[in-house]
């Protein structure tokens, strides 16, 4: 049922004037006339149909629906202000709630947050970790981080990084019995798989060895183990269980710190992307916008850093049909 509600600035007048039984201060108060005041008084009492002031010598006195209104109207406005100063309270700062992958979340975003926090204290960020898309519109999200290609229609959506491909394993396996130093010599190692390549556009095995000119080697791209999350084939590898195709936003820090290395090339760009999205009018919200704008500083200073990834050999491979960096 539709409700029926009187004009707002009827509501306010009336409500002004009862406080402080006076056109004058009512006026004063909402930065209007005298004469505003009595109109949109007159104009609510003839929208329900009874007076609510009695007008006496210089005086004002409630009648008895004047009354009745009157707390009714005061509480109301009282919920609406309190509302409002929620909803701005947790516009400018308080929990900024985030949806990102796991392997994401463990390996790329955890490890820097601390600098978020340190850069903006009062935000608490609270992280949801899980493989699913969230509907902006029905969930109490803020923020995401998606990999995919960046077709996310009715969400605002910045490109954070782009990613490459390449065998990466414990660097105990380089020279180990047998050794890996070229890529020929994955005939004698395991490989470990990303369950999830098999199925999108990320490079897998197959398409990697072909691109190494490896596809008639009688290397099976198919043995080995698989793992759901990247995380999870990175850290397998580190173990030494074999080699894995590691992207690089992920596997950076595992190279960094040793734990793993790349022992050769090629490198395979992919067609996916991670990519920062957001609901209007959320997105311009200034917790939203201060880590977005965090996000992508720290992508852009993945770009810039020293390549810790390079592998020493066989750079020279071409991989099939290589993607460009997303618009």
């Amino acid at each position: 049922m539709a409700r029926r509600l009187p004009p707002l600035n009827a509501l306010r007048a009336f409500e002004a004037a009862a406080r402080h039984l006076s056109f004058t201060k009512a006026a004063e108060e909402l930065n209007v006339t005298q004469a505003a005041i009595s109109h949109q008084v007159k104009a609510l009492e003839e929208h329900i149909g009874a007076p609510l002031f009695r007008r006496l010598n210089r005086a004002l006195a409630l009648t008895e629906p004047g009354r009745v209104y009157l707390p009714l109207l005061s509480e109301a406005f009282d919920l609406i202000d309190a509302g409002t100063r929620r909803v701005r309270a947790r516009d400018l700062s308080g929990p900024l709630r985030i949806s990102v992958l796991p392997s994401f979340a463990g390996v790329w975003l955890l490890p820097r947050l601390r600098r978020f926090r340190e850069q903006h204290p009062d935000i608490d960020v609270l992280v949801q970790a899980d493989d699913r898309l969230v509907d902006f519109a029905h969930e109490d999200i803020d923020l995401g981080v998606r990999y995919g290609f960046g077709n996310y229609p009715g969400l605002r959506c910045d490109y954070l990084m782009g990613d490459e491909i390449f065998p990466v394993c414990a660097p105990g396996l380089v020279e180990g019995d047998p050794p890996l130093r070229r890529p020929e010599d994955l005939r004698h190692h395991t490989l470990v798989h990303d369950e999830v390549s098999r199925t999108d556009d990320s490079p897998d095995w197959r398409i990697w060895l072909r691109a190494a000119g490896l596809e008639d080697s009688g290397i099976d791209p198919d043995r080995g183990p698989g793992y759901s999350d990247m995380w999870m084939v990175l850290t397998a590898a580190a173990a030494g269980e074999g080699v894995a195709l590691g992207r690089k936003t992920l596997a950076a820090d595992f190279l960094k710190d040793g734990r793993l290395t790349a022992p050769f090339g090629p490198r395979l760009k992919t067609r996916l992307a991670y990519w920062v999205v957001s609901a209007r009018p959320a997105d311009e919200w200034p917790k939203v916008r201060a880590f977005r704008e965090w996000l992508l500083a720290e992508a852009q200073a993945e770009e810039t850093r020293p390549d810790l990834l390079q592998p020493p050999e066989a750079q020279g491979a071409t991989p099939e049909e290589p993607a460009a960096r997303p618009e």
